[in-house]
């Protein structure tokens, strides 16, 4: 009974050292953010986020196309199907859009930093920079620290637009619903501070999140192949539970009625 409290214990001891461990990792990278080079963030931005862009925008529009096909049987049943470009738009702007361009992009850029990041600490390209002078946060982490923190809400943005589109082929190209009346009630109803703004702002928190996640786990990886896989697989685990779990405070923040 002993081993096994202690065991919890020691758990429950780690789990908070890698809390602490990370929240004085993200004070001292923001605090490190002014000294960034500004054609450093270029090149991240292109590397991080229109690399992104192909699997964002494919994976949009088939959203997009089942948002049109479920969305018309479900609204045809209530003789609401004119009500169609609302619902995709609005599920689209407020949730979806942000949400799952999020999961992808934690997919795809985040492996892809906390792997590049965990083998400059294997191959002590870190270390050496700290012997040079050079401060490794300022010089590596920061670029791309602001780099996510720039394309994430594009991305968000571009994967709503193009679910909308996909919505439009399938419910109005396909389907037959009224070209006008699947534009001009979105527009109507579609708020452009709170809902577009809403969800940019959730785009905004979760590429912060799966930013600071995925630069934490590459600089504290073990110097190891086996310790850069395990902190590529953590990053993606931690930061979709990480965006589920803000996405629900940020709605019921958001669109609560009270």
């Amino acid at each position: 009974m002993k081993a096994f409290l202690f065991a919890i214990g020691q758990v429950v001891v780690n789990i908070f050292r890698r809390i602490g461990r990370f929240g004085i990792f993200s004070a001292q990278l923001i605090s490190r953010l002014g000294g960034a080079r500004l054609t450093q963030i270029i090149q991240q931005i292109h590397y991080i986020g229109n690399y992104s862009l192909l699997i964002i925008a494919v994976s949009g529009l088939f959203v997009g196309f089942v948002l049109g096909l479920q969305g018309y049987y479900v609204l045809v049943t209530y003789g609401s199907e004119q009500a169609l470009g609302v619902m995709v738009a609005l599920s689209l702007v407020r949730e979806l859009g942000p949400v799952v361009a999020a999961l992808l992009f934690a997919g795809r850029a985040g492996t892809a930093l906390t792997a590049e990041i965990g083998l400059m600490r294997a191959g002590e390209q870190l270390v050496a920079m700290e012997m040079m002078g050079v401060d490794p946060m300022r010089r590596v982490l920061a670029p791309r620290f602001i780099a996510v923190f720039i394309s994430m809400p594009i991305l968000a943005t571009i994967f709503s637009a193009v679910g909308i589109l996909g919505a439009w082929f399938v419910g109005v190209g396909m389907i037959g619903t009224d070209n006008g009346a699947f534009w001009s009630q979105m527009q109507s109803a579609v708020d452009i501070w709170s809902d577009i703004g809403n969800g940019t702002i959730k785009s905004i928190v979760f590429g912060v999140a799966v930013a600071l996640i995925a630069l934490f786990h590459g600089y504290c990886a073990r110097p190891t192949p086996e310790g850069v896989s395990r902190a590529t697989t953590s990053t993606v685990v931690i930061s979709s539970l990480m965006v589920l779990g803000l996405d629900f405070i940020m709605t019921a923040w958001m669109f609560t009625v009270v």
